[in-house]
């Protein structure tokens, strides 16, 4: 055998043992990359899963990309919250003004309570006139009986017990108009913490 056969046939072994330990390189990778990766002849079926956040509204960032594998409670996008704090520090302005509304309504059930004691004042004041009004119209009556006492002073003392009946009666009136005022007031305190629920829930 020349040296040309011999040199021809350790080129072919060499290059068949390269061959050989090429494959097997790429088969070797080819198993670890299939690591985890399960095959098999068969019908598969998937369920489709829609998520979805509780509000509508645009993304800003979307933090895994089609085909990735995704734990539980784990964040997959997330929201641009603009309009929503927005909307918030709206919610927030219309609460202090609901808060404000509250005090205001009990500052005016208080106005209302004086203005209250007030007419009652006046009410017992003109009460307390119109009794003397009544001595005073019964002693002209009883000296008009003996001539002591003019027609006219008589007539103005029933004059006077007339305009004291009148003006008690209106200052009754009043008295009972400011407890309506009083109710009302209370019930502007009742709808401004209404309203102060209701913008805490927004």
């Amino acid at each position: 055998m020349n040296r040309i056969a011999k040199a021809a046939i350790i080129v072919a072994v060499v290059g068949a043992a390269g061959y050989f330990g090429w494959r097997y390189q790429q088969d070797l990778r080819a198993e670890r990359a299939m690591q985890g990766i399960a095959s098999g002849n068969g019908r598969i079926e998937a369920v489709e899963i829609d998520v979805a956040a509780r509000t509508a509204g645009r993304l800003s960032d979307i933090l895994v990309k089609e085909g990735n594998f995704v734990k539980a409670g784990a964040i997959v996008a997330r929201m641009d919250i603009e309009q929503l704090v927005a909307q918030k520090r709206e919610a927030e302005a219309q609460l202090a003004r609901a808060k404000i509304a509250i005090e205001t309504a009990k500052s005016l059930v208080v106005q209302r309570q004086a203005e209250k004691e007030a007419a009652a004042a006046t009410v017992s004041q003109n009460e307390v006139q119109l009794q003397s009004a009544r001595k005073r119209l019964a002693r002209s009556e009883q000296m008009s009986r003996s001539g002591s006492v003019s027609e006219q002073l008589l007539d103005d003392d029933r004059a006077r017990v007339e305009g004291g009946v009148a003006t008690v009666a209106a200052a009754k009136a009043n008295l009972a108009a400011t407890d309506a005022a009083i109710g009302a007031a209370q019930s502007q305190v009742v709808d401004a913490e209404a309203s102060v629920e209701a913008v805490q829930a927004t």
